[in-house]
């Protein structure tokens, strides 16, 4: 059985806020990547319970961090058809990401 280790190292202010961030996954030959969000979810079979933490540095934008959420949204749903094999509802949730991203400005129409 092997380990591997992902290391995600946060800067932060005099207040908390973070600053910069870099993450490393040796196993997949990325060292200290930086990066300005994240967004971590993780799952608890036991407690039947998600849980996320959300960081991103004080200098990103309101229209990166869009992006930055249609994004993961567009991800989440390839994640969800690769898991359950429910093509169907995977597109449902891209069509529903499409249309916010043009809401919000984060894609042209």
């Amino acid at each position: 059985m092997a380990k591997s280790r992902i290391t995600i190292d946060v800067t932060t202010d005099e207040n908390h806020v973070p600053v910069a961030m870099e993450w490393t996954a040796e196993d997949g030959g990325i060292a200290q990547q930086p990066a300005s969000a994240m967004a971590l979810s993780m799952w608890n079979a036991k407690e039947y319970a998600a849980m996320r933490m959300d960081l991103w540095t004080q200098d990103m934008s309101v229209e990166e961090m869009r992006s930055f959420v249609v994004q993961t949204m567009m991800t989440l749903a390839d994640t969800y058809e690769k898991a359950t094999s429910d093509k169907e509802h995977a597109t449902a949730i891209r069509g529903f990401t499409q249309e916010l991203a043009k809401r919000v400005g984060a894609i042209d129409e």
